[in-house]
């Protein structure tokens, strides 16, 4: 299941939920089942890849990053078939019923819409390395994870959490600065697997080669920092909004296992990244609501 990549798409949940905690009172049932419903997604877009993967033949022994359940043999085709299947319907149940328990109902217009993004989010899940023409093989990957992990994530949540009502052009900025460091999550798994991806794959870093995807990943995270930097400045009454700052020599860290590092010395570079930013989305949403609580 990639467990180690789920503080991803949570962290972005989470910072529109404390968002959305901080401007209105929120359900926990609600923020509970959109943690669920996120975390199920991730976990199916994770089996789903590895599937795609190892059934078109790029994850093989020569791997560069982790061996998981199929390709280090613990699992057959048959057991993450099933296991795809088990998550498409904990998607649905945990989507379902994070749509009842925000709107009330499942007939009205609003969550008819949350429900049909929901099901372009299981279908975006499975279909990046899944299907006869999987976009994660033809370098629209980084599209798919900028919108679901960043922009979906982020306002999503704050729509549901809201019911619709508080919705502002504002949180493009942090929804889009999640989005940057996920694709960079990403594009970082792409350079270290360029050299077993080129036979039969095709990503953003393998079009750009490694020097300029590495260029590529530092132009990622700088705009990252530059679209939460901006949304501060925009809604700055309070020192608490910058407590996220804190994890600034994280992303150095990281920058700096990017430029020095290749092949399987990079991976640690990946969980760096996934843990920063869990904690950079963990620290924002609770600076804005602890200027609601302490002043």
């Amino acid at each position: 299941m990639r467990l180690r990549t789920l503080p991803l798409s949570a962290g972005g949940v989470l910072l529109g939920i404390l968002l959305a905690v901080a401007d209105w009172k929120v359900d926990p049932w609600v923020a509970v089942l959109i943690v669920l419903t996120t975390i199920c997604l991730q976990i199916l877009s994770n089996l789903s890849n590895e599937l795609g993967d190892v059934l078109r033949g790029t994850d093989t022994a020569d791997r560069q990053g982790p061996q998981y359940g199929l390709n280090g043999g613990g699992m057959t085709v048959a057991d993450m078939k099933l296991l795809i299947g088990i998550f498409v319907g904990l998607c649905i149940v945990c989507g379902t019923a994070m749509t009842w328990k925000a709107f009330g109902t499942l007939l009205e217009l609003t969550p008819i819409m949350v429900l049909m993004l929901g099901a372009a989010a299981i279908a975006g899940a499975m279909k990046y390395t899944l299907g006869h023409n999987p976009y994660g093989y033809r370098a629209k990957g980084d599209i798919y994870v900028f919108l679901f992990f960043g922009l979906v994530a982020v306002l999503g949540a704050y729509f549901v959490c809201t019911r619709g009502l508080g919705l502002h052009w504002k949180l493009l900025l942090p929804a889009s600065g999640v989005g940057f460091f996920s694709v960079g999550v990403l594009n970082v798994n792409n350079i270290r697997d360029m050299k077993t991806d080129a036979a039969n794959r095709v990503t953003v870093a393998i079009k750009l080669g490694e020097k300029r995807a590495r260029i590529y990943q530092t132009a990622l995270i700088v705009l990252g920092w530059t679209c939460m930097i901006a949304y501060c400045l925009l809604c700055w009454p309070s020192w608490w909004h910058w407590l996220w700052v804190v994890t600034l020599p994280l992303y150095c860290r990281h920058m700096y296992m990017v430029w020095t590092r290749s092949d399987r010395a990079l991976d640690p570079a990946l969980p760096l990244l996934v843990i920063s930013t869990f904690l950079l989305c963990l620290l924002m949403g609770v600076g804005y609501c602890a200027f609601l609580w302490v002043g």
